[in-house]
């Protein structure tokens, strides 16, 4: 779609061919003249967006509301009126990975979450020790036994909420009830409370490396521990400040992640849908406009959910569970219709596809935390 004078040159400016018309049928480049005035420049570029916003829309409203038929009818040639698959899914992506995350929202109600946890163990702690002092339980009992772990567990919260000197103090008190009672009853709670002190002891890597030094030499850690070491402690600093974590920085992967996920669950589904005798580049289109529909709901979905109705009320809760029906609606519908394969069998390798892609998930999204904590 071009506005504009054509030239009266029949010799193409891009590659030289011969133009019979107004366009090059070597390279596609209409012969239009080099000077444009102001105006014409404008509507040339207006007409060239709604071209593209028209095929936008085109390729949209069916890849949306008909599962599959997108795909068919791009590998059956109907090519004009669709969007390529790779641009659409870039331009979706990009427009997913600046909507959907809120990373301020995230740490704000982190912050929120563990202000208001820290003041409700305390109260925890305190209410369960009156409860113990009021009533007689059986420490053999059920009900015992779950209190004392209960009750250790709030013990390390707060032994952990300590200052290094504090903390200090609360062992060596462990360590002369303990000589002085001669049992071996505290022996676990030393432990943990041993563990958490050397943790908070080696804060900085100085002080890491002073408390190796006063150790055995065979007591010692190797080079390797040691490099480890000062990682997971920068690790630590970093994300005691309050301005990072790990989790904030694999969202940055987030866009990495998903779209190397993409070519491997178009094998998954290649694997299950064998007897079709598709090629992987055919499962891979199919994957890759199954993912662009996902990215658009969720561009929708997501702020309605976040900024409208806010994310703990019931709206919102509808909304997701709307969201969910609808991807396990939309999956098995494109499956059905791409694959032409019986009820019983697509649900069946619904489910296949389903567990290996969320395995796939875990596994790089462990890979990656695991490339953030040691190399990044």
């Amino acid at each position: 779609m071009s506005t504009g004078k054509y030239r009266k040159e029949h010799n193409c400016l891009n590659c030289g061919q011969i133009v019979e018309k107004h366009y090059c049928s070597n390279c596609g480049q209409p012969n239009l003249e080099l000077k444009e005035n102001f105006w014409q420049f404008i509507s040339h570029s207006i007409a060239h967006y709604f071209h593209f916003d028209n095929k936008f829309f085109q390729t949209l409203v069916p890849l949306l509301t008909k599962p599959g038929q997108v795909t068919l009818d791009y590998l059956a040639g109907k090519r004009a009126r669709y969007i390529n698959p790779i641009s659409m899914y870039i331009f979706v992506s990009i427009v997913y990975f600046i909507v959907v995350p809120n990373k301020l929202e995230h740490k704000e109600a982190a912050v929120e979450f563990h202000s208001s946890n820290k003041d409700s163990k305390k109260s925890t702690a305190e209410e369960l020790s009156e409860s113990l002092e009021d009533k007689d339980i059986d420490d053999d009992s059920f009900i015992g036994k779950s209190t004392s772990y209960l009750q250790r567990k709030l013990d390390l919260a707060d032994f952990k909420s300590l200052s290094f000197s504090e903390q200090q103090a609360k062992i060596n008190q462990i360590i002369h009830r303990k000589d002085s009672l001669k049992t071996d009853e505290y022996d676990d709670v030393l432990d943990s409370y041993q563990k958490y002190h050397i943790i908070k002891q080696d804060s900085t890597y100085s002080a890491y490396l002073l408390r190796q030094q006063k150790l055995k030499e065979s007591d010692r850690d190797s080079w390797i521990d040691r490099i480890l070491k000062k990682r997971e402690i920068a690790i630590n600093q970093k994300s005691a400040s309050g301005n990072w974590s790990v989790k904030e920085e694999l969202e940055h992967y987030r866009p990495k992640q998903y779209f190397l996920l993409m070519p491997l669950l178009a094998l998954f589904i290649m694997w299950n849908f064998r007897r079709n005798h598709i090629y992987y580049l055919d499962h891979l289109i199919f994957t890759i406009h199954g993912t662009t529909a996902f990215f658009i709901t969720q561009i929708i979905t997501v702020p309605l959910r976040r900024d409208l109705f806010g994310t703990g009320s019931t709206i919102s809760d509808l909304i997701k569970c709307a969201v969910i029906i609808g991807i396990i609606w939309y999956l098995y519908k494109a499956l059905t219709v791409f694959y032409q394969r019986s009820r019983k069998v697509t649900i069946k390798k619904m489910i296949t596809l389903t567990f290996l892609y969320m395995i796939a998930g875990f596994i790089s999204e462990w890979v990656i935390e695991r490339f953030i904590y040691y190399f990044v």
